[in-house]
């Protein structure tokens, strides 16, 4: 028997494991190709259609007469000291309070709307530059004045400007309560909204089903309509109010499944 070194038997070993090894990943991998491949889930459940949709946008308005009035006014005033500006603004800032209280007016319906007090510099001079110097001071005071009697807003106005105001903002008219005014907005809404679904249903050949989503995306506070039907208010030869209509409104989005 010839001599064979032990070197030379740990490597045939060594071959034989190895060979071993690389049949049965072989066999795994040749199983692997061949194992099921699992469905994957889906997210229509079998028997349902994807239904279409009908969107819609519809707006309703109602137009009404306004019951409360907004006046802002107040004083200005200039002196050649900031504290002489501002105690010149108080004294007329008094006859205007007082003169509200005559026109009964409540307390809880006056409310400040701005107070400054400003610096007033002398006109640009290209000699100086940038160097103006200070010639007075300048106090301002507004307030905001409801009005609940529409047939005053004219007297009040001409009591404020008699008291001492003299700035003059503005005249605004709103409803203090305008919840069935929006309501019937509502309503509106909805029927534009049934009018147009069965309009689109036609038009296109298509059957709606069941509403999906309604949704109130904006209301809007009631604002003057000066161009709509105008109730004079008027005090003899006292300033005239013509206070309009407002407008309360609605917008509407609805959503419908489209039979198929």
């Amino acid at each position: 028997m010839p001599h064979v070194s032990s070197f030379a038997i740990a490597r045939k070993a060594l071959h034989r494991r190895f060979a071993g090894a690389v049949l049965a990943g072989g066999l795994l991998l040749g199983a692997a190709a061949f194992l099921p491949v699992p469905a994957l889930a889906q997210d229509v459940v079998p028997g349902e259609t994807q239904e279409g949709r009908l969107s819609l946008s519809a707006r309703g308005e109602v137009r009404i007469a306004p019951d409360l009035a907004t006046v802002t006014a107040g004083a200005q005033t200039r002196a050649d000291t900031a504290a002489e500006a501002l105690a010149a603004n108080a004294r007329a800032m008094s006859g205007v309070f007082q003169a509200l209280e005559r026109a009964g007016i409540a307390r809880r319906d006056i409310q400040t709307s701005g107070l400054s007090l400003n610096a007033v510099y002398a006109p640009y001079d290209a000699q100086r530059g940038n160097d103006q110097r200070i010639v007075g001071y300048e106090a301002s005071n507004t307030v905001r004045v409801i009005v609940r009697d529409m047939d005053r807003v004219g007297r009040t106005i001409d009591a404020l400007v008699a008291s001492g105001a003299n700035q003059l903002q503005g005249v605004s008219f709103t409803h203090s309560d305008p919840s069935a005014a929006r309501d019937q907005a509502r309503r509106q809404a909805v029927s534009e909204l049934n009018r147009l679904r069965a309009l689109y249903a036609e038009a296109a050949g298509i059957s709606t089903g069941r509403l999906i989503s309604l949704s109130e995306s904006g209301t809007s506070q009631p604002y003057p309509m000066m161009y709509a039907r105008a109730e004079s208010i008027a005090m003899d030869a006292g300033t005239e109010i013509a206070s309009g209509e407002i407008t309360v409104s609605v917008n509407l989005d609805a959503v419908w499944a489209i039979r198929p």
